[in-house]
């Protein structure tokens, strides 16, 4: 465990600074008001989000590494943490959907139908439920996280490390 501690630290700041996004697209009215701009804006996330990758990988190669991290290493550090990430987010989702902002699924499935996005309320309702936002979260955790990991693995590493 201790061989990961630095990937575990990532992940947990990478998860916290996703609910503290979640307090923040609510506090703008995301959730509510201007629920017609959050499917754009809520892309702005994946700034913090390659920051947070760039920062562990590169707290990873200073401390682990010597300053010398090869690609195969950076990934294998990103992807524990995209694993880590990945496994708390059907948790990290019912804190957001049930604690941040509850008013979300309510609001965006009225949004959903009378913009014609979902023809029922049945499949607005299925679309927009806590059981698939959970089930989306792990998907969207891995697979974002892999490819994140791949290109911030390519521009952090520094060669092959020494034996």
């Amino acid at each position: 465990m201790g061989k990961y501690k630095i990937e575990i630290k990532w992940a947990f700041i990478f998860i916290i600074m996703s609910l503290l996004w979640m307090v923040l697209e609510k506090l703008c009215g995301l959730h509510s008001t201007h629920i017609d701009k959050q499917q754009y804006l809520t892309m702005l996330f994946m700034i913090p989000a390659i920051w947070v990758y760039v920062l562990a990988l590169k707290d990873k190669k200073k401390k682990d590494y010597g300053g010398i991290m090869s690609f195969k290493q950076g990934v294998i550090s990103g992807l524990i943490i995209t694993l880590i990430v990945a496994l708390f987010s059907p948790l990290t989702q019912w804190i957001i959907s049930c604690i941040i902002t509850p008013e979300y699924f309510p609001n965006v499935i009225e949004y959903s139908l009378k913009t014609g996005y979902h023809k029922t309320r049945a499949e607005a309702e299925a679309y927009f439920s806590l059981e698939n936002y959970m089930k989306q979260s792990v998907i969207g955790a891995l697979m974002m996280g892999l490819i994140t990991t791949l290109i911030v693995a390519f521009f952090v590493r520094t060669g092959k490390p020494k034996d």
